[in-house]
């Protein structure tokens, strides 16, 4: 089928894509098929939106201001998973023990930034992007994507797993990656946090294009090998097989597909995974032990299906929310919005302990633990330490990387 530009740009359109100045189609078309390379470090983010209580998380089960500010939810020493003799964590987390005990579980104590927003979709924005600007329109990893691309020609990949809508965390300028809910139902993705998913034979149309010049021909070549990978995808479910039980949960199923997509050696080097349901406004005992419980289960699975496959080493999951929640809790058995946290990291082994500097839980920023280690701090770690990429480029300034990478 020969065609000309306008031709083309009607077949772009019926793709979903909105410009040929805009960024790639699709993850993956500037490495138009390449694969990564065996022993190259990954790295898997956890989201877990909402705002998670990082006090019923991390316990300070011997602090008394713990126990008072929270007759109802406090967590006891009885019943904490006890790492050292002031902290536990929560008797759901029994797979994180595991791995704390293994050396492979970092724990940052603290976490959070300066003037804390307690607003759901600031604060997020914050984390993702990095960035205390409102104008800032990408993330801090599409941002190390793009720096790729700029410095070497050939572009780092990701990809966004369980979401409709690919995060601000994962959205640069030149480099789109795609949001993928099943292995079976892969849909490639056009330009832009909010574009709309995109069917394969649509992109076969364009791929299957003729003529047009050399700005044509880079899309369909990108075209081309974003078919490809979408039908490597969808074939891995049915060749993939693990020992490793996966518990019957959404983050399972997630990152069950994670190792998957890592097992196959496809170049994605950032997996971004969303767990939502952390705003525990009232009632929180039960659904915070259910996702904390889903947590834990899935990761401890994750590494253990990877540790049997030899690959365990080469990748590093870490944890973020937007938010901590009060130290005191409210009326309704719940904790409202607050500001530090604590996030994880499950590294290689040896890298395990605590991070960071517990908050004192008395002299508090309006009813709030106050944060102790800037979250770019950890940024600065995943990229210079783990994936061995500059930071300050991508983070405006310098931040001391930690230890646990």
């Amino acid at each position: 089928m020969s065609t000309n530009r306008r031709d083309f740009l009607k077949l772009l359109g019926t793709a979903g894509v909105v410009s040929l100045a805009g960024p790639a189609p699709s993850m993956w078309s500037s490495a138009l098929g390449a694969e990564a390379k065996k022993g190259e470090r990954v790295l898997v983010l956890i989201q877990m939106a909402g705002g998670n209580d990082g006090l019923n998380t991390v316990v300070p089960y011997a602090d008394d201001a713990y126990l008072k500010a929270r007759p109802a939810l406090a967590i006891g020493k009885g019943a904490a998973l006890k790492l050292n003799d002031t902290l536990g964590l929560h008797p759901a987390m029994s797979g994180f023990r595991d791995l704390w005990e293994a050396n492979r579980l970092a724990i940052v104590q603290g976490v959070g930034y300066p003037k804390p927003d307690r607003s759901h979709f600031r604060s997020m924005d914050i984390w993702q992007a990095a960035h205390f600007s409102e104008r800032i329109p990408t993330g801090w990893v599409g941002r190390m994507l793009d720096q790729t691309v700029a410095q070497s020609g050939g572009a780092w990949e990701a990809a966004c797993i369980g979401l409709d809508k690919l995060p601000l965390t994962c959205l640069g300028e030149r480099v789109v990656p795609p949001t993928i809910q099943r292995l079976e139902e892969f849909r490639l993705t056009a330009s832009g946090r909010d574009a709309a998913p995109v069917s394969t034979a649509a992109w076969k149309q364009v791929a299957a294009s003729t003529g047009g010049g050399s700005e044509i021909d880079f899309l369909r070549r990108s075209a081309t090998s974003a078919v490809s990978n979408a039908e490597r995808l969808a074939s891995l479910s049915k060749t993939y097989r693990s020992a490793t039980p996966y518990p019957s949960t959404r983050l399972a199923e997630r990152l069950k597909l994670v190792a998957q997509m890592i097992s196959a050696d496809l170049p994605a080097r950032v997996y971004f995974v969303n767990l939502d349901g952390f705003d525990t406004h009232s009632q929180q005992l039960p659904g915070h032990a259910a996702l904390l419980g889903e947590l834990s289960g899935a990761v401890s699975a994750f590494f253990a299906d990877l540790d049997e496959k030899g690959r365990g080493n080469e990748v590093m999951l870490t944890t973020f929310s937007e938010f901590g929640r009060r130290l005191a809790e409210n009326g309704s058995l719940g904790t409202d919005h607050g500001a530090a946290s604590v996030l994880f990291s499950v590294t290689p082994a040896g890298k395990g302990g605590l991070y960071g500097k517990a908050p004192s839980l008395t002299d508090l920023d309006d009813g709030d633990p106050k944060f102790t280690t800037d979250f770019r701090r950890v940024y600065a770690t995943l990229l210079e330490r783990w994936l061995e990429r500059p930071s300050q480029p991508v983070l405006g300034e310098a931040f001391a990387p930690l230890d646990f990478a």
